[in-house]
């Protein structure tokens, strides 16, 4: 069973939804218990750094992952601004991230002749940075939906999963041990996210 770590922030619906589409079970959870007991977990995440660990922290649930993820080892994946809070910082707030990956997170700098915009909005190409489980070789292209102002810079290199070009070479996914985290949205990219999801579930459950 997937837990969604329901705080109130995030699209835990639609990543419900494509759970159960995989046939996949999978439960959304505000419980401290539930979390730490969880079998794997998916922390997802839309709006504000400062805002969402607010949240985390109001509602007592840091404790709780930190228990799961870093004692029990418990499998989990960060999605978008959910993936950004592994890091220890962010250029959008103050407050202290949940640490579990060596990164910060920094704004996305583009130069005017570029005529790229900030926050980048839409699909973009992938490229394989490190051996990853999440993005298995396949043929095509691996394409997915952003929707983001914000990248995390890794300590490691051999924490980036992947990237891509956006002026500059952006992280966008990472894989730590039990901890990975992808800044696209999964849940809103089709074929590509139904078979990352399945790659990352098929992985824990081994």
């Amino acid at each position: 069973m997937i837990t969604v770590v329901d705080y109130g922030v995030g699209n835990i619906g639609a990543l419900l939804n494509m759970f159960d589409y995989l046939g996949i079970d999978a439960q959304a959870s505000g419980d401290a218990d539930t979390i730490v007991n969880a079998q794997r977990l998916v922390l997802p995440g839309i709006g504000a750094f400062d805002k969402a660990m607010s949240t985390l922290n109001e509602r007592n649930l840091v404790t709780s992952l930190n228990q799961a993820v870093l004692v029990k080892r418990t499998p989990v994946i960060g999605v978008c601004l959910g993936m950004q809070l592994l890091a220890r910082r962010s250029d959008e707030g103050v407050l202290p991230g949940l640490g579990w990956i060596d990164a910060d997170v920094r704004r996305i700098e583009v130069t005017p002749r570029s005529r790229l915009k900030v926050p980048h909005i839409g699909w973009a190409d992938i490229r394989l940075a490190s051996p990853s489980s999440l993005f298995p070789p396949v043929e095509e292209t691996e394409r997915f939906y952003f929707d983001h102002g914000y990248h995390m810079v890794c300590d490691n290199p051999a924490d980036v999963a992947a990237v891509i070009d956006y002026e500059n070479v952006l992280c966008c996914a990472v894989e730590h041990g039990n901890i990975s985290g992808v800044q696209f949205h999964p849940e809103k990219s089709h074929r590509f996210g139904m078979r990352l999801l399945q790659n990352w579930a098929m992985k824990v459950s081994q």
